[in-house]
């Protein structure tokens, strides 16, 4: 085992010497990463994965660090440095060179290991993602967290969509379907679901897992076709599911010792056309076993206890396995040579007894031990069993030919007597029977580097000239040629091979080594001379055949010749379709049958036969295109009676043309290594590989001439769509500016347009406010005005109230002055009158009385007079002084009409007042004037009071204005 330690290198060679990995472990390297940069010594790779071709693999440690490693070149390359711990790896995307790493951020990137540069940064995850799962195209990627799983195009690196679940019920992975658009998504609660990649449809969902069992599933794998799924757990049982059914089909234990398993992946086969057979299973103990899951059996396993496996990971071909150890290291396991041991093919059950030498011949009765080893399957248990078997002959009869025993302890001549008797050989036993009488050795190793090579260059293209409907044929097909174009030169120019090789093909598709032998054993021993006019048909071989015709049926033959019709046309094409155009499945079987139990020479006979048992159409035929419509396609003919005509051949042709004299006895393919098969004109065949290869040189050659005139072409034409988008760019600039010039002018004319507005708005209101100012000025003079008016007015009205007081006074003077003199009137009238009252009381006492009444009620009218003349003049000032008050608070700017200051008392009375002044001053003399002027005062008083606040109302309104003037304006 060689080792190799990456230190701080950044690229070199993975090994130094050839590596040669035993049988025992398979190591063809371990790959360890010390560095002392860091405090730890090693540094520990956590993942890894393989492109798609599988001889590639990329690796990422704990500290970021990112290697790819070409097994088939013997490189590695330090492609990035993340500068953080990688939780998944994918690196089989459709840009082969680009790869996916999720990080412990929880983000997505994708990098180019050629540029080493940052391609693309997909964020969307709250959590740790733990698993990358590519589409088979390579255009989309799942990747999977605890709580979500998100599905992105990696063509534009967007999400398209996000599978959101409940907290209770975890995801434990969700991954593409291989070769499908089906999703599968396993929960926690062991549900699993598919879905439609495209429209995200669910499709079907797999029952619940049996009642009895417990396991909870943790681990995943499917085949290859995407048929089964294999799931397991913390349990030593695995599930199978057959997802076609969607049922459970299978339930395997594991060894007592599995008590969890950690990782499952299928062992891809290039035989089983995507059925994989064998189940790896990584358990708790770091040991993955290799288990086939049909047999149950184990075949082999990698790790041990003291150097266990943390996971692996297996390339898409099958050919190596990648481990991450639990040390940290990473080991390449070659699984050719962990599966060396099971691929050999057992030794045969039976020995064939050699004659004894003539001089013991006569000697007693012989016996012999025969015995023979069968290795079994598992690589760990090499125990063989021993089966002996006595066999005893009869010496006094005769040996058989050794010739007619074969491998498989059948006899030849038992098996031609019975099919001779029924005609074919039973269905059930058909292929076992002509593998025996083939004698196939079964050399897988060889036939392995043969199919490793890859496709052949003269069938890369081979489904444009065979159209074959099913895939997985076709790929059988050029798989087929491609190896025997590797084992012979000479095939990868024969024309007709794929028509020689597909009825085998489509018989033995299901094992493709059988296949590749039993052609190759047909074409040595039945189509012996067929290569010697390379590459014109076999003018020999044909020869035989016209020269039995012309033995047999003169007159056919004849009748050839009379219409041009070679054995070209009436015998080559039944040979190199092997008569697979002619017959039906069945009636090939049978002849194919007759033909491998027989020698070589009988195919031809059938050539022959074919042709005389067909005479009567035959004869019938004058043009060329119904004779080649004869020999391509199916007549209505009985094979057995062919075959019993190619026995009667095979028994009546002389011997000068039977053609068994000029072709060799049957010989088998030899073991371990393919015959050199070299029955051609060389030098025409290298002749034709060297014009082949000058003619694809020159194809190459014109093919570069022409695709870089294509590419001329293209960029003259990418430059004239350019040329031309610019200049369209061009004119709608131009148009666009055009527009936006007229837009700017019109906007410009809109603009002047609001200005003028703007102006004579401008204007406008400059003179309402010059209007408003002088109103306002107008307004404060007028107001300053009305306030000395005002002033003037209270001033006048002082004046005149104190004018009034001063009238009032000398009326009241006058009044009294009158008063007391009615007084002294009356006095000396009373005093005059009881005088006469005295002297005529005993006159007239009636007239007295009379007198006195009317005397009382002159009194009391002139009182009344002069209270209500009182009243009345007093009642008309204080509503003059109101309404003046009243009326000056509401328009100050008015000036209330007052009474001239000297007529106050006359012509500003009421007339009724005036009417009844003299009355007044009559009656002033029966009034009582201390009364009345307590009341005059009373009320004087009261009227003065009120004039007093009226006019304090009134300063306080006016000194407000004063304070205020900006007021008035509004």
């Amino acid at each position: 085992m060689q080792s190799t330690d990456l230190g701080n290198k950044e690229s070199g060679k993975l090994w130094h010497r050839k590596p040669s990995p035993a049988a025992r472990d398979g190591i063809i390297v371990n790959i360890i990463h010390s560095t002392s940069d860091y405090l730890p010594k090693v540094l520990r790779f956590l993942n890894v994965s393989f492109d798609s071709s599988g001889d590639c693999l990329i690796a990422g440690d704990h500290q970021g660090n990112i290697y790819v490693f070409d097994l088939y070149g013997n490189r590695f390359n330090l492609v990035q440095r993340t500068a953080q711990a990688c939780t998944a790896l994918a690196f089989n995307l459709h840009r082969k060179s680009e790869f996916l790493v999720a990080l412990a951020d929880y983000s997505i990137k994708c990098f180019d290991t050629v540029t080493k540069e940052l391609v693309s940064w997909m964020r969307g995850h709250e959590s740790s993602v733990f698993s990358i799962s590519v589409h088979a195209s390579g255009r989309y990627a799942i990747t999977t967290s605890s709580d979500t799983a998100q599905l992105w195009d990696l063509d534009t690196f967007q999400r398209k969509r996000k599978l959101n679940i409940r907290q209770s019920v975890g995801i434990q992975k969700v991954f593409f379907l291989p070769l499908s658009n089906t999703i599968l998504s396993c929960f926690k609660d062991n549900s699993i679901f598919a879905w439609e990649c495209d429209t995200l449809s669910c499709k079907y969902q797999l029952p619940a897992p049996p009642e009895s069992s417990s396991i909870v599933y943790r681990v995943f794998a499917v085949t290859r076709d995407g048929r089964i799924l294999a799931a397991g757990g913390k349990s030593n049982h695995l599930h199978l599911w057959c997802l076609e059914a969607k049922q459970l089909f299978r339930i395997i234990q594991m060894p007592t010792k599995v008590r969890a398993i950690r990782h499952l992946e299928f062992l891809p086969d290039s035989f089983d056309a995507g059925s994989n057979q064998v189940l790896g299973v990584l358990s708790q103990d770091g040991i993955m076993r290799f288990v086939n899951i049909q047999t149950c059996k184990l075949l082999f396993e990698i790790g041990s206890l003291d150097e266990g496996i943390s996971s692996s990971v297996i390339s898409p071909h099958g050919r190596y396995i990648a481990s991450i150890m639990e040390n940290g290291s990473l080991n390449i396991y070659s699984v050719q040579a962990l599966t060396q041991e099971i691929n050999k093919p057992p030794p045969p059950l039976v020995k064939v007894i050699e004659d004894l030498p003539k001089s013991k011949l006569n000697s007693g009765g012989l016996k012999m031990k025969v015995t023979s080893r069968r290795v079994q399957r598992p690589a760990k248990s090499r125990e063989n069993k021993i089966q002996a078997r006595i066999l005893k002959q009869d010496l006094t009869g005769n040996f058989e030919n050794k010739e007619n025993e074969m491998s498989d302890g059948l006899n030849k001549k038992r098996l031609q007597i019975l099919l001779k008797g029924y005609g074919e050989y039973p269905t059930k036993y058909r292929m076992f029977i002509w593998r025996s009488l083939l004698q196939l050795p079964e050399n897988h190793t060889a036939f392995s580097s043969l199919v490793d090579k890859g496709v052949h260059v003269a069938f890369l293209n081979l489904q444009k000239k065979y159209p074959i409907k099913s895939r997985k044929l076709l790929r059988v097909l050029q798989r087929t040629l491609s190896a025997l174009a590797h084992w012979s030169a000479i095939f990868s120019d024969t024309p007709y091979l794929p028509l020689l090789a597909f009825p085998f093909v489509k018989l033995f598709q299901n094992n493709q080594l059988i296949c590749f032998e039993v052609v190759a054993t047909l074409i040595i021993n039945w189509c012996q001379h067929w290569f010697e006019y390379f590459p014109n048909p076999p003018i020999n071989i044909l020869s035989m055949i016209e020269n039995v015709l012309a033995f047999h049926d003169k007159e056919l033959l004849q009748h050839f010749i009379d219409h041009d019709i070679t054995s070209q046309l009436y015998a080559w094409p039944l040979l190199e379709t092997v008569f697979s155009e002619v017959l039906t499945r069945e009636e090939w079987l049978k002849l194919f049958d007759n033909v491998f139990s027989n020698h070589p020479s009988f195919l031809l006979m059938t050539v022959v036969a074919y042709n005389t048992c067909s005479r009567a159409p035959l004869l019938h035929c004058r043009l060329r295109d119904d004779f080649e419509y004869f020999f391509h396609h199916r007549n209505n003919l009985d094979i057995s009676v062919v075959i019993r005509e190619v026995y009667r051949l095979m028994d009546a042709t002389p011997t000068d043309i039977h053609p068994d004299g000029k072709l060799d006895a049957f010989v088998a393919l030899t073991k371990g290594q393919y015959p050199v098969f070299n029955q051609y004109p060389k030098f025409i065949v290298d002749y034709q590989t060297q014009e082949r290869e000058r003619i694809r040189n020159d194809e190459l050659d014109f093919l570069r001439e022409r695709q870089m005139v294509e590419d001329m072409q293209a960029e003259v034409d990418q430059q004239r769509v350019e040329d031309e988008a610019w200049y369209q760019k061009q004119e709608l600039l131009r148009k666009a500016e055009e527009q936006r010039r007229e837009m700017l002018l019109q906007e410009e004319e809109k603009m002047v347009q609001q200005r003028q507005r703007l102006a004579s708005v401008k204007r406008e209101l400059k003179v309402k406010e010059m209007h408003l100012q002088d109103a306002t000025r107008r307004r404060f003079l007028k107001l300053q005005q009305d306030q000395r008016e005002m002033e003037l007015r209270r001033l006048n009205d002082e004046i005149e109230r104190k004018n009034l007081i001063r009238n009032h006074e000398a009326v009241a003077r006058e009044m009294r002055e009158d008063a007391d003199a009615y007084r002294r009137k009356v006095d000396l009238e009373e005093h005059m009158f009881h005088k006469l009252i005295e002297a005529g009381q005993t006159q007239n006492e009636k007239t007295q009385k009379w007198e006195e009444a009317k005397e009382k009620d002159f009194h009391l009218k002139s009182e009344k007079k002069a209270s209500a003349l009182s009243d009345a003049s007093r009642k008309w000032f204080l509503e003059k002084e109101l309404h003046d008050a009243l009326e000056h608070a509401e328009h100050p700017h008015r000036t209330v009409p007052r009474c001239p200051s000297g007529q106050a008392s006359a012509s500003c009375l009421p007339r009724a007042a005036q009417l009844n002044d003299t009355s007044e001053v009559d009656s002033k003399t029966h009034i009582s004037l201390n009364q009345r002027r307590v009341q005059w005062d009373a009320r004087e008083q009261d009227l003065m009071e009120r004039v007093r606040n009226l006019r304090q109302r009134l300063a306080a309104q006016a000194r407000r204005r004063r304070r205020a003037p900006h007021l008035l304006a509004t």
